[in-house]
C-alpha cells in the first residue's frame, strides 16, 4: 500500500503536533522540578546535601532545569534544550543509581532521557551541528 502526498504531510502535521504537546508538557514539568532547587526547598536542599557536591550544584541544577524548560517552548532552541535536559536526565539517572542508591528512582529520569532524546530527533533541523550535516 503507498501512501500519498497528502497522507504523508499529515503524517508530519500530525508527528510535529504530538512533539509541541510533548515538549509544552515537559516544559511545565520541568518549570515546577526547578522552582525547589532555586527557592531552596528544605527537600531539594538536603537531597543535593547527599550528593556531597554543594549548594551550588542545586543552582545549576534548577537553572539548568528552567533554561531548558524556556528552550522547549522556542522553536529555534527546542532540539538543543532538549538535548541539554537529556544530558541533565542522565546526570540525574547516574545520580539516582551509584550516589542515593535509589535504581528504582532512576526509572524516571531514564524515561525522561528517552522522551528528550525522541524531541531530540524530531527537532534536529533546529540543532545546528547536526543541521549542517543534513544539508
Amino acid at each position: 500500500m503507498t501512501i500519498g502526498p497528502n497522507a504523508a504531510v499529515s503524517q508530519r502535521r500530525g508527528a510535529h503536533v504530538a512533539l509541541w504537546v510533548l515538549q509544552i508538557l515537559l516544559a511545565a514539568f520541568f518549570v515546577f522540578a526547578s522552582a525547589p532547587k532555586l527557592l531552596g526547598e528544605p527537600t531539594a536542599v538536603q537531597m543535593f546535601d547527599l550528593i556531597g557536591l554543594g549548594q551550588w550544584f542545586r543552582y545549576l541544577t534548577g537553572g539548568l532545569e528552567l533554561l531548558g524548560a524556556i528552550g522547549l517552548l522556542v522553536p529555534r532552541l527546542a532540539g538543543l534544550a532538549a538535548l541539554g535536559l537529556a544530558a541533565v536526565m542522565v546526570g540525574a539517572t547516574i545520580t539516582q543509581v551509584f550516589v542515593l542508591d535509589g535504581p528504582v528512582a532512576a526509572l524516571m529520569p531514564f524515561a525522561l532521557v528517552l522522551l528528550f532524546l525522541v524531541i531530540a530527533w524530531g527537532r534536529r533541523r533546529t540543532i545546528p551541528f547536526v543541521a549542517h550535516r543534513a544539508s
